[in-house]
């Protein structure tokens, strides 16, 4: 099987931050091609590693890869949101470090079929898995006010309702079944104008991405469980490429690394928080400028580290 090329993003900050020196049991919640699992594999012998993706194209892309590691390697199709579910299936109750990255893979960008990108026409499909509806169900279903709030939210469109609008008119006359047919309706509902340099659908794409696979309604249940099932002095490090996806990271993250929150005058506490995490990374590690030549795709990424430092639930209540 012909290995597509694959530059995995931050490597070696990846691999800073999570050690595989130190063996264990590794968890990689977003596999795709496999770069990041090839080079924690390689960085030691004691380490093994479970790999998680939906995608099953891209899984069996990454056996191929990493069939060399033997029985030091075992793969899972899903969702990493169900992280705890798979974990439990293998008889895992704590693991030795997660990794998790929430970006699109190259592979997914580069074929046109699986609708990802407006570069190359193709069906408007846009879905990591095999199942649930696609991006052209949801922009032929979904109602003008939620087609809005999507942009808005989810892809921080400023014209969120022009576009919403105009799909609503179009899709009145003849189904929008293709990426390009949704690209130029959203440069002439927007006027075609260019930000920065970036195309004026790019918004409205990756709204469409995150609403078609519920990137952001399970992520901080992703985190919780990433976090409880860590060993002691494990860690779990998270590369995000936007800043909603960034956000929530941000928040867990420092939520779990606070402790009591009582007013000071308390003479006891009464919340019960304790402190579970501390924070590796005070703020987003970003791709050198090197880096960002190489691989433009990365320009966006930001990583966040994480680490066990106390037993228990992350959060009371």
């Amino acid at each position: 099987m012909e290995l597509p090329a694959h530059v995995p993003v931050l490597l070696r900050e990846v691999l800073e931050a999570l050690r595989p020196e130190r063996g264990g049991v590794l968890v990689d919640a977003t596999l795709g091609l496999g770069g990041h699992a090839e080079a924690l594999l390689d960085a030691s012998e004691s380490v093994r590693l479970v790999g998680i993706d939906r995608d099953p194209e891209a899984l069996a892309l990454a056996r191929s890869r990493l069939a060399r590691f033997g029985d030091r390697f075992v793969a899972v199709e899903g969702r990493h949101e169900e992280l705890a579910l798979h974990l439990d299936r293998l008889d895992l109750p704590q693991v030795d470090g997660v990794l998790a990255d929430l970006g699109v893979s190259s592979m997914q960008l580069d074929r046109a079929e699986r609708g990802f990108s407006f570069m190359k026409d193709g069906p408007l499909d846009m879905r990591m898995g095999r199942t649930g509806p696609t991006a052209a169900d949801l922009v032929a279903e979904l109602p003008g006010e939620e087609l809005a709030r999507v942009f808005r939210d989810y892809g921080e469109e400023p014209r969120a309702k022009a576009v919403a609008r105009a799909v609503v008119s179009a899709r009145g006359t003849a189904p929008i079944r293709t990426t390009g047919e949704l690209r130029a309706l959203v440069a002439k509902a927007v006027g075609g104008r260019r930000e920065e340099g970036r195309d004026p659908a790019t918004r409205v794409f990756q709204a469409l991405r995150i609403a078609t696979n519920r990137e952001l309604v399970e992520l901080e249940r992703f985190l919780d469980d990433a976090i409880a099932r860590l060993s002691l002095g494990a860690r779990v490090a998270v590369l995000s490429y936007h800043s909603l996806e960034d956000r929530i990271v941000k928040d867990v993250f420092r939520d779990r690394a606070a402790g009591c929150t009582c007013p000071p005058s308390f003479p006891v506490c009464v919340c019960s928080r304790r402190r579970v995490l501390a924070l590796v990374t005070k703020k987003p590690i970003r791709p050198s400028d090197e880096e960002v030549l190489e691989n433009r795709r990365s320009r966006s990424a930001r990583l966040r580290v994480a680490e066990r430092i106390a037993p228990g639930p992350p959060r009371s209540g």
